[in-house]
């Protein structure tokens, strides 16, 4: 466990720098999940982005809960990595709910994937119009990694915050159509204030 989570530090920090800050959760019969704060000032110019990333989520396969026995080595692994623009509000509370939804899988049997909706029950931090995320197709920010030994690969999921009113119209026509909706009005996913994209 210690030796696959030693790599995937490894790949964070080769894929988005050094960590700025780091915070750990404990959930009760759950193992430990470290939440890591990237701050990437060289965005073209623009306001910097923060990339919160987990630690710990892989440190176990996800398995399904229909499973009568938990696989040690094989089923799919994840970390979960969220990007806002800095300084518009106080994004670092997202810690928490962060390490809520890495904790699921071991939690509540989850396997978490690509078109989920996962949802944390409160504002994502202070003041947020967002309550739940939905995760993306892993692979552009940081690459998969492959920790041997007959593992599956740790996928990177990106998460894009969603509003109430996305997620209930993401459930009739999923992830892919609110995708498009987002893409059609150039939504800026990474504005941690932004209003829900038009659904009518």
């Amino acid at each position: 466990m210690e030796k696959v989570l030693a790599l995937v530090e490894a790949r964070l920090r080769s894929a988005l720098g050094e960590p700025d800050a780091r915070a750990s959760v404990t959930f009760l019969g759950t193992d430990r999940i470290e939440v890591l704060r990237f701050t990437d000032t060289e965005n073209g110019g623009d306001r910097p982005v923060v990339r919160y990333a987990t630690l710990g989520m892989s440190a176990r396969p996800m398995t399904d809960p229909t499973s009568v026995v938990a696989d040690p080595v094989e089923g799919p692994r994840a970390e979960l990595v969220l990007t806002v623009r800095a300084g518009l509000a106080d994004t670092d509370k997202v810690l928490r709910p962060l390490a809520v939804l890495a904790a699921s899988p071991q939690v509540e049997g989850l396997v978490v994937a690509p078109g989920a909706s996962l949802d944390t029950g409160e504002p994502l931090w202070p003041g947020a119009p967002f309550t739940s995320v939905l995760v993306a197709e892993p692979g552009g920010l940081v690459p998969d990694l492959e920790p041997g030994e007959g593992m599956d690969p740790v996928r990177f999921l990106p998460l894009l915050p969603m509003t109430p009113n996305e997620a209930a119209w993401k459930r009739v026509h999923g992830a892919q159509a609110l995708e498009e909706r987002w893409l059609g009005a150039q939504t800026d996913l990474r504005d941690p204030l932004r209003a829900s994209v038009r659904l009518d």
